[in-house]
């Protein structure tokens, strides 16, 4: 896949000489488009070294220059509440490698995706997650959009939802995907005013599903959230939608009900028309993106056919209940 590097221990000592001598690397799996390998030095400590390539030509528009949005969004995130690394080194010269490059430090636990948990204890879970949302959403940030790609920001989040969705949507085009273009164009314009809604740009994970969250397997509590390369500043309903990417139904209750008790707003926004309207609307955005991720990223097999029908059920879903609700001028959690 491309972005995906081969680095040997060589150039990779040399990359994190500046934080003390090593003992040894051990490759990780990296994603989609990382080459990643966690570092132990000779004092004890471990890091993560991770390093996304420059070729982008089976990048979306907007993964243009994730990494560093990774780094940028820890350093934001930091004191927070969230429990993401901390930045021990940035390299973004692709001088010793055609790549960019971030050093974060190694977080305990194990990943949530890997567990096997009984009912309660991953409502418990899911509870806590919905807490670090709260937590995020009150980091303010500075514009609207994607972090490192100015192209993809905007004044307000109407302006920069609008340039987020074309970029996808000339995505789709340049990879001769089929989308309902139009149709995505006109239910946006037709809630515009739900757009307008969204006063402040907040940090928003976009992401955090369970194979980005780290657990300690003991106490069954959240140790870590990593992955913040898809995060945008923006409307904090979508982080919603990116914790299940794949879902239509009415959002996880538990999710909010621990953002409720930390004291966020997701579940009083869902209360509103236009808090719904823009939960379809980040709904919209997320299955467009996955419709065109499926030819981009060239997924196959049972997986490839799965993944691609999913989105675009979940996208005209969207869109019928955008329409329902321009026409009825109210909207309910699962558009039903």
């Amino acid at each position: 896949m491309s972005g995906r590097l081969v680095v040997d221990d060589d150039v990779l000592r040399e990359i994190v000489a500046p934080l003390g001598e090593v003992d040894a690397f051990e490759a990780l799996g990296g994603g989609m488009f990382a080459t990643a390998h966690r570092v132990r030095f000779r004092d004890g400590r471990r890091a993560v070294v991770k390093i996304v390539g420059a070729d982008t030509s089976r990048m979306a528009t907007y993964e243009h220059g994730i990494l560093r949005t990774e780094a940028e969004v820890y350093r934001m995130l930091a004191g927070s509440g969230v429990p993401v690394p901390e930045v021990l080194l940035t390299d973004f010269t692709r001088a010793r490698v055609d790549g960019d490059v971030v050093v974060a430090a190694h977080l305990d636990g194990v990943v949530w995706e890997s567990l096997r948990l009984p009912d309660d204890e991953s409502a418990g879970l899911r509870r806590a997650l919905g807490a670090l949302m709260a937590d995020a959403h009150r980091v303010v940030a500075p514009r609207f959009g994607y972090p490192a790609s100015p192209a993809l920001q905007g004044p307000s989040w109407r302006a920069a939802y609008a340039a987020m969705l074309a970029a996808i949507l000339a995505d789709g085009e340049r990879w001769g995907v089929p989308l309902p273009a139009a149709a995505i164009r006109s239910a946006v314009a037709a809630h515009h005013a739900a757009l307008d809604t969204v006063a402040d740009p907040v940090v928003v994970h976009a992401d955090l599903w369970p194979g980005n969250v780290f657990v300690d397997t003991a106490a069954r509590r959240i140790t870590g959230v990593i992955d913040t390369e898809r995060t945008v500043w923006g409307d904090p309903l979508l982080d919603l939608a990116g914790a299940e990417q794949f879902s239509a139904a009415a959002p996880d209750a538990d999710i909010l009900a621990g953002d409720r008790a930390a004291g966020g707003e997701l579940a009083a926004l869902l209360e509103t028309p236009a808090g719904v309207a823009r939960l379809h609307l980040c709904r919209l955005y997320y299955a467009t993106l996955l419709v065109v991720e499926c030819t981009i990223r060239g997924y196959d097999g049972e997986f490839g056919q799965w993944c691609e029908a999913t989105a675009r059920t979940n996208l005209a879903l969207a869109l019928e209940r955008l329409g329902a609700a321009a026409a009825s001028g109210s909207v309910t959690a699962t558009g039903s």
